[in-house]
């Protein structure tokens, strides 16, 4: 008799505990997605409202100086001789530039080297060896009306490589400056457009980024121009500096209400 008893109430304890334990169980489950649900709305009104765009910034522009690099190569069978012929056209042709009006902080040395070439034949490699030493400067040259001439003179000195004419401006500062106030518009404009298309209210500037290019900026050439080179001497074709477009491009974030 007594161990019927003591059994049902065991029995009676467990079924309390497993009662208490899906009351738990319960309480956890409804909980869990109310706290979750506060977080994420904690965490929405927490992000930034606004609007990130890229204004652009076009200047046409002419250019105020040319820049050229010109180069004598010089092929003879010693170092010795092909280094010392490279030398004296070398220094005729920086007489040269002088001469034209090119100041010597705009003359600057941009290569030198020096190598061996061994000539094929059917009959398979020579025994004869050829030397090849190459200068080159940079030059700037400010007076655009004399490009043609300085390039002219240069060849007719001797020297037997120019790689291009490239154009641009001595000092870009003024025209930068107009490219920025004109990307600020047009950064302004776009960020208006989107604003509205998503019934947004247009806020205060959050920041400021410049994206950077060459010299603050990059330049596009309006329209080709050619540089022809007679590359045994005598003179080159004509030159035409033509026109440049300055673009300076600005990244805006905006706030929006």
């Amino acid at each position: 008799m007594k161990t019927h008893q003591l059994w049902i109430l065991a029995t009676t304890n467990v079924a309390v505990l497993v009662l208490a334990g899906v009351l738990v169980v319960a309480r956890t489950g409804f909980a869990l997605p109310a706290a979750q649900a506060q977080t994420h709305a904690e965490a929405t009104s927490t992000l930034p409202r606004t609007i990130t765009v890229v204004g652009e910034g076009k200047v046409r522009i002419k250019p105020d100086i040319a820049q050229a690099t010109i180069g004598v190569e010089v092929v003879k069978p010693t170092v010795k001789e092909a280094s010392s012929g490279a030398r004296d056209v070398m220094q005729a042709v920086l007489q040269v530039l002088k001469e034209q009006g090119v100041a010597e902080k705009d003359i600057q040395t941009s290569g030198f080297s020096v190598w061996a070439e061994r000539p094929y034949s059917p009959e398979g490699p020579s025994e004869e060896i050829l030397y090849h030493v190459s200068n080159q400067v940079a030059v700037t040259i400010r007076d655009l009306e004399t490009v043609e001439t300085v390039l002219g003179a240069t060849m007719e000195a001797g020297a037997n490589n120019i790689y291009g004419v490239t154009f641009s401006l001595a000092d870009p500062s003024q025209v930068e400056s107009e490219g920025r106030k004109k990307a600020v518009a047009d950064a302004k404009a776009k960020a208006q457009e989107l604003a509205t298309l998503n019934g947004l209210k247009l806020g205060d500037v959050v920041s400021v980024s410049e994206v950077i290019g060459g010299g603050g900026g990059y330049y596009a050439v309006s329209f080709p121009r050619a540089v022809a080179v007679d590359m045994g001497g005598g003179g080159g074709g004509p030159i035409a500096p033509g026109e440049l477009e300055l673009t300076m491009q600005l990244e805006i974030v905006y706030a929006v209400q």
